[in-house]
């Protein structure tokens, strides 16, 4: 296989739009990362990307019938067989456009106080 038939492969296996939906508080504050710039989310399963790759998100919160259309970046990869047991999967990054700051807020106003808590999340 050529160089630039592989780089054709790998491009088709990244992730171009991921439909995620939470059902509850404990699953959602799992996967939030508030430690990113503008907010983020950790969306399970392996995947090939790379730190970077773009991925349009469809999140779907709790009894909140809106699906919220976001274009991020991967920031963060677990890999399987990651130390502590991590769950695989990836860290994506919300834009600082008008999507991005919707989402973010909206799952900050459904963590509420839990945001302060010390409890393990799939990153850190």
């Amino acid at each position: 296989m050529t160089d630039s038939a592989f780089s054709q492969n790998a491009q088709l296996l990244r992730p171009s739009v991921v439909s995620l939906s939470f059902r509850d508080r404990a699953g959602l504050y799992a996967a939030y990362m508030p430690f990113l710039l503008n907010g983020g989310i950790f969306v399970p399963g392996a995947r090939s990307c790379q730190i970077g790759d773009e991925v349009f998100l469809l999140l779907t919160l709790m009894q909140d019938e809106t699906r919220y259309p976001v274009a991020g970046r991967i920031a963060w990869i677990t890999h399987e067989g990651a130390s502590h047991n991590h769950t695989p999967g990836i860290g994506v990054q919300f834009p600082a456009d008008d999507s991005g700051i919707r989402v973010k807020q909206r799952i900050e106003a459904l963590l509420g106080t839990t945001l302060g808590m010390a409890r393990p999340t799939h990153t850190i």
